[in-house]
């Protein structure tokens, strides 16, 4: 199958890896996968900052690059909803009935990993090793706007060699938020607070989630504790295997 890799601004600037753990995961799958090189920001810092009118450009930038493309994964559950959700209520707010019917057959297109894996591929055992104990964060995104339900976990649990171990209080937001954490910086902080006594709690030495946006915030409180827990991203462990264990 071909795939078009929707990187996303905070993995293409800030997590590289990410995006190759996708398409190193993806191409031992037997697939081909494209990088297209005119992508650029969704537009969702806009969005959640109140100027909605400043997305439309990227909403269109989006379409231009990836319209011949049947098949979009992105390693973030958050902007796989800003695409599927608010991509197509931009379009009614502010475009013209061609852009509606144009955002409307490109924004299913989009998958985030898990859902690609799972839905699509019809894919669960990734022939992943990773030899970790590993906790697993499920995101605000990956649950409430895509859904994603359990598809990480049962990733997760194919992978040989992994030792996956409860989250308490999964479900609770890490605090971040994007602009959030900025606009509410003591609240944010609180939630964070929450997120990493749960964490530590938890004996993980590796935290996983479907967003790095998540994993930063988190591996920030984590890292300022000294608390011995490294945030990777679920793509990397999917990705992983036993050369790559040895090799390390």
């Amino acid at each position: 199958m071909r795939i078009a890799l929707f990187i996303t601004c905070l993995a293409d600037t800030l997590y590289p890896e990410t995006g190759k753990a996708v398409t190193r995961l993806l191409e031992r799958l037997g697939h081909q996968v494209e990088f297209p090189a005119g992508q650029a920001c969704c537009g969702q810092a806009h969005l959640n900052t109140g100027y909605r009118p400043d997305a439309l450009p990227m909403l269109r930038r989006y379409l231009d690059v990836f319209a011949p493309y049947d098949v979009v994964v992105t390693p973030s559950a958050s902007c796989a909803g800003m695409v599927r959700h608010h991509y197509p209520a931009l379009a009614e707010q502010y475009g013209d009935a061609a852009l509606q019917r144009r955002t409307a057959a490109v924004a299913t297109r989009i998958h985030e990993l898990s859902e690609l894996l799972t839905d699509v591929l019809g894919v669960e055992d990734t022939g992943a090793y990773y030899p970790h104990r590993v906790t697993y964060h499920p995101t605000c995104h990956s649950l409430r706007a895509l859904r994603v339900d359990d598809r990480p976990l049962r990733l997760l649990r194919a992978v040989r060699g992994i030792d996956l171990v409860d989250l308490p209080a999964a479900d609770s937001c890490c605090g971040f938020g994007g602009t959030f954490a900025v606009k509410n910086a003591d609240t944010s902080t609180a939630m964070l607070a929450d997120k990493l006594a749960n964490v530590t709690a938890s004996g993980a030495e590796v935290l996983s989630a479907a967003d790095n946006s998540c994993l930063m915030h988190i591996g920030g409180g984590l890292s300022r504790l000294r608390a011995g827990v490294r945030p990777v991203h679920l793509a990397e462990i999917l990705a992983s295997t036993e050369k790559d264990a040895l090799q390390k």
